[in-house]
Formats: C-alpha cells, structure tokens, sequence
C-alpha cells in the first residue's frame, strides 16, 4: 500500500490539525453591529472557558479517553468614525491563554499556549437604524496574522494557528417591534495552506452562521438566545482527510447590561449539541467588559 509523505496513523493525523486558535470563527455576541456615533472609541476584554471531553474523528469514530480544557482572554479595540457619510468600525483582537487539561486517546499530546493570531478587522454599514422595527446591516473583512504560539511538532495543538486567514462577514439587527430584535451573522473563513517540517497542512473554506432572538428590558439590558453553526472546513494533512473539520452546531444563552453609562458587562453559556470531526464542548463560557470613551 502506498502511504502519503511523513504517513502519521489517523488519530495523530487528526491531533496535528486540532489547533484550538480562536480566530477559527468570529463570534458575534447580540448587539455586537449596533452603528455607535462617529469618534466614539471602545476597549473590551474577554474571559472565555471551554471544556470538551468527546473527540470524534471520520474514519474513526470516538476517540476514547479524550479530553481538552481552553481558557483564553482577548484584548479588544473599536474605534467608530464615518467615510463619506457612511458609518465604518476599525478595530483589532488579541487572544491569549492555554490550555487546562489536553488528553487524546488516553496520550497527552504537546501544546503551546500563549499570545495567539492577532486580527484587524473594518467594518462599512450601508444600512443602519435606531428605529425599534428598522434594520441595521454591516459587512466586514477581517485578517487574521499568523503571531499566535505555535509548535510545528506533528500531533501538537497550539493556541495559534500558524498561517494567514481571511474572513468576511455579514453582520444583521432587525427590529421587530415590542423590544424583540434579531441579531445574524453569516461569514467564511479561508485559511491559506502552510507547510511545518516538509508537511503541508491545509483547510477548506469554513462557514459560520449565527441567529440569536434579543429582548430588551430597558435601553441598558437584554437577554437573548440562540445559534451559532459551523459547516465545512475539512482538513487535510499532506493532501490527506485528517478526518477533522469544523462542523458543529450549538446553543447559547447571553444576558447583558450597562454598570454606568459607559460601561456595559455581558455573559455567555453555551453548549455543543452536535459536533462531527472535532472535540465537543460540554461547556463554553465568556465574560465581557466593554468600555467606551
């Protein structure tokens, strides 16, 4: 039988492209395309846990014995101003952090954690309202850096991801009257092809989609609840299926509110109901402080 360059069995195949980065998606939390006046200037920092202990990989079916535990923070900055009266964000994302527990198969595989890919996003809305029943819609292209800490050792997994991504994004707020507002987002992330130690590692363009229902109680809090579906990107190690991809679909749950008027404190919780070719996560949880001045 003829075996690809650098063979590896499927389930180290599978480890070496389990890269835990956060720029594999961009989350959105509800409200997160509201257009804020031009000149207004916001600094977030997130606190985010996850914890998986199922690994399924194609080919394969449930790695045994498999665990894998991320906690990760992010440095975030918005800045808002207005290009020929239409209303622009800039803004850019650092994550860092590591991870808590990582068990494959009953092995602790090598891990890297740290400062993760920097990303800088811009963000144009053609349309937006304040209107309870108007809509708000952004676009916005985002480039993710490969700065993240990263271990080119086969089987490792690493809070970096090791290569440039580019992910556009299309952010939508429909008002729907009585305090209801939908909140959407709809992006793909196309990470280019990169080669570690003669292995090239590879990943099919990845589509996320988010739908959460908003209520709000008053102007300075809400609740909502909702989706967030990864399809795609399957990867390949060498030309070959590592029998891993970002297929998942899961629920969350967010509350929110204003401290002061210029400082606002949002959670999140969420769960995997399904995952296929990857760790599900049992659990995901995120704090966020966001500060304007």
């Amino acid at each position: 039988m003829t075996r690809p360059r650098h063979w590896m069995s499927p389930i180290a195949l599978a480890a070496s492209v389990l890269f835990a980065a956060p720029a594999n998606a961009i989350d959105i939390m509800p409200g997160d395309y509201t257009v804020l006046p031009a000149g207004t200037n916001a600094l977030l920092l997130y606190g985010q846990y996850s914890q998986s202990s199922k690994l399924k990989v194609d080919g394969v079916g449930e790695v045994p014995d498999s665990k894998l535990g991320l906690g990760i923070g992010i440095a975030r900055y918005l800045h808002y101003t207005s290009v020929g009266g239409v209303p622009v964000g800039l803004q850019a994302f650092l994550p860092f952090g590591g991870f808590t527990e990582a068990r494959i198969g009953g092995a602790e595989p090598l891990t890297k954690s740290g400062i993760g890919d920097l990303t800088l996003g811009i963000t144009a809305w053609p349309l937006s309202s304040a209107d309870p029943t108007g809509t708000t819609l952004g676009v916005t292209a985002y480039v993710s850096l490969p700065t993240g800490a990263f271990r080119d050792e086969p089987g490792a997994i690493n809070i970096g991801s090791g290569t440039w991504t580019f992910t556009p994004q299309i952010g939508l707020i429909q008002g729907l009257g009585n305090g209801f507002f939908f909140d959407g987002a709809l992006d793909v992330a196309v990470r280019s092809d990169h080669t570690e130690n003669g292995i090239e590692f590879s990943r099919d363009a990845s589509v996320q989609v988010q739908a959460y229902l908003r209520y709000q109680f008053s102007a300075t809090t809400n609740v909502s609840f909702g989706y967030s579906g990864t399809f795609g990107g399957k990867d390949f190690v060498n030309d070959t299926y590592a029998g891993t991809k970002t297929r998942s679909d899961q629920l969350r749950l967010f509350g929110s509110t204003f401290l002061t008027p210029t400082l606002q404190v949002q959670g999140m919780i969420g769960t995997d109901l399904n995952t296929q070719g990857g760790f599900r996560n049992d659990f995901i949880g995120t704090v966020r402080l966001m500060k304007l001045f």
